[in-house]
């Protein structure tokens, strides 16, 4: 069923696409809008999922939504203006006052993926609750243009800060590009082919535009899907050679470790993730990283415990400390231990609960001690996610309602937390006690790294109100008492301008002591290389420390070709890891395509 929970569309917002008699159309598709700016009451499809887009859903969002489409990066979007696609990205876009968003999950997002680009025409039946989209000899002029316009822009920026910036390889792509145009735009019926071309060299131009930063953080998160020492060191070369020198090595996760564990051991939990039974990978990432000058941060899955039932494992976890588990308001008088929908059905650990915060405490003491990794990386240092504060079932969404949580809360305030609603005088105090119990393990982690002479570093939700409101993360309070080293938010987008507004939220929110490293969420998103050059170009013009790229399962070889032409390695020569480690490398980058490797390593959580 079609729902439009607009009474109209403003022709100001958006502008039907009618071909003209002189454009050619290459494709033409359709497919079902299931509703138009979502909300609880008409589309309960959409209830439990960030932007109230559910399962395969194919969502319009007008600036009569709000300013953002507040969905998660498991979805892809696409920006029009007037009847035109100026952008794509992945998640919580914004909406543009003169224009709308196309948000896909599933066989919606396969759709756009396979026919919407940047210069697609759009149209839309709102009778019959249809899109379609064109792509036409326009729309790959447009593509073209629009990078060219991109990449001059960007050589512009980079000569103003540097005089000995050298543009030649950029300009001489950048001419071929023109060239092509032209060809175009003289030859109708052969404008894809030579628009193409024009692409082809615009996105030649754009790879070599932003120039080698020696001093910058070069990372991505990698899960060790690797079982020999002769494979570690292979991924560890061809890393090295691409550029990158540092690693996040997914170390606990899934409530499991990679190592032979004596923490998970006393506590009668999975000793080491089975995968790994006979070797200690840690020890070999560790010993040969360093070796090549690289440095290791573990990536440690905090309150998260995986997505697999209790009780399919008597040693996972939850299985062994049922009194451990997280409930919703929904659920916390249920007798069946609750997991997040919207979260890969994901299942999460108390924060308030002490028992907990010792043994992930001795959890990375062991890691720390028995390893000495260069970091510590924590990621889902929050709550489950809940429902934005503007629905109406926002509180019954909401986690932290375990039986230790509200008789602690109960025996300070006088209220089971369980009866508090938003707009009770406690809610506030009832959401700063589960933003405390976060803050207070970070406070924990910051001093057990601090002598122990390791970074830490955490992976933030950039959108500081909407963190608070649904994750109940207060990192600008672990940044101004100087609890971590740096944050490394995921921009979950593939869209340039939305990642900007994102680190300017972060930079108005941090201290001055607190580092910003941009986690780069392009390649899981499958968006282009263009995209992913403009995120950086991005990050530079912001003065970040570095940038980390999420993950090494997604990092294809034409992300890497891409890196370095010039921004990962300086003039496409030899890679300088650090003034210690030289490096120059012969190892071959790696030639399996997307798609394959993405089915031999799986995907994020």
């Amino acid at each position: 069923m079609f729902f439009l929970c607009t009474s109209v569309l403003a022709q100001d917002v958006y502008s039907p696409y009618v071909p003209s008699q002189k454009e050619v159309i290459f494709n033409q598709s359709m497919f079902k809008v299931d509703v138009v700016d979502p909300a609880a009451l008409t589309n309960w499809k959409g209830l439990n999922y960030p932007g109230l887009r559910g399962t395969n859903q194919l969502v319009i969002y007008t600036p009569a939504f709000g300013y953002r489409t507040g969905t998660n990066e498991f979805g892809t979007e696409a920006i029009v203006v007037g009847d035109t696609v100026v952008s794509l990205s992945g998640a919580d876009s914004l909406i543009p006052a003169n224009g709308l968003v196309i948000s896909g999950h599933g066989n919606a997002k396969k759709w756009i993926n396979e026919n919407v680009m940047v210069g697609s025409k759009i149209s839309l039946d709102l009778n019959k609750g249809i899109i379609t989209s064109y792509i036409t000899s326009d729309t790959f002029l447009f593509s073209a243009k629009e990078k060219i316009k991109e990449v001059q822009n960007m050589m512009a920026y980079y000569s103003q800060k540097n005089a000995s910036y050298s543009q030649k390889r950029t300009e001489q792509n950048i001419e071929k590009a023109k060239e092509y145009i032209s060809k175009a735009q003289r030859n109708s019926e052969d404008s894809q082919k030579y628009s193409s071309k024009a692409i082809d060299y615009a996105n030649l131009a754009m790879s070599t535009v932003i120039p080698y930063d020696p001093a910058e953080l070069k990372g991505v998160w990698l899960r060790p899907e690797f079982y020999q020492r002769k494979d570690i060191e292979k991924v560890l070369d061809m890393l090295r050679s691409s550029g990158i020198n540092n690693l996040f090595l997914e170390t606990y996760y899934h409530g499991k470790t990679i190592f032979p564990s004596q923490t998970m051991e006393k506590y009668g939990f999975i000793k080491q993730n089975e995968d790994f039974v006979g070797f200690d990978p840690l020890r070999i990432w560790i010993t040969e990283a360093h070796r090549r000058g690289m440095k290791i941060h573990i990536w440690f899955e905090t309150f998260y415990v995986g997505n697999k039932p209790p009780e399919t494992n008597p040693e996972y976890i939850l299985a062994k400390k049922p009194g451990w588990a997280n409930y919703q308001k929904k659920n916390a008088v249920s007798q069946t231990i609750a997991y997040s929908v919207s979260e890969h059905n994901g299942y999460f650990i108390d924060p308030a609960n002490p028992e907990v915060q010792k043994f992930l405490y001795e959890l990375l003491n062991e890691i720390i001690t028995r390893y000495r990794p260069d970091g510590i990386n924590l990621d889902y240092i929050r709550y489950p996610q809940a429902m934005a504060s503007n629905l109406g079932n926002y509180d019954m969404t909401h986690w932290g309602y375990t039986p230790y949580a509200r008789n602690e809360f109960k025996a300070a305030y006088g209220v089971d937390p369980l009866s508090l609603k938003p707009s009770d005088p406690l809610w506030n105090y009832w959401r700063f006690y589960r933003c405390s119990k976060i803050t207070n393990f970070v406070k924990k982690a910051s001093r057990l790294c601090r002598a122990n002479k390791v970074m830490l570093t955490a992976v933030i939700f950039p959108n500081r109100a909407n963190a608070l409101d649904t994750k109940l993360q207060d990192w600008k309070n672990w940044s101004i008492n100087n609890f971590v080293d740096g944050f490394t938010p995921l921009f979950l987008t593939c869209d340039d301008k939305t990642a900007m507004g994102l680190m300017e939220e972060v930079l108005r929110n941090k201290s001055q002591s607190t580092k910003l490293y941009a986690g780069l969420f392009v390649t899981f998103m499958n968006g282009s290389t263009s995209d992913l050059i403009k995120q950086i170009h991005a990050a530079r013009k912001y003065s970040l420390s570095g940038l980390i790229i999420f993950d090494y399962a997604h990092l294809n070889e034409g992300y890497i070709k891409t890196l370095t032409e010039s921004v990962f390695k300086p003039d496409n020569k030899e890679v300088i890891i650090t003034d210690n480690y030289p490096a120059k490398s012969n190892v071959k980058i790696k030639t399996e395509s997307a798609d394959k490797k993405g089915k031999k390593r799986g995907r994020r959580k």
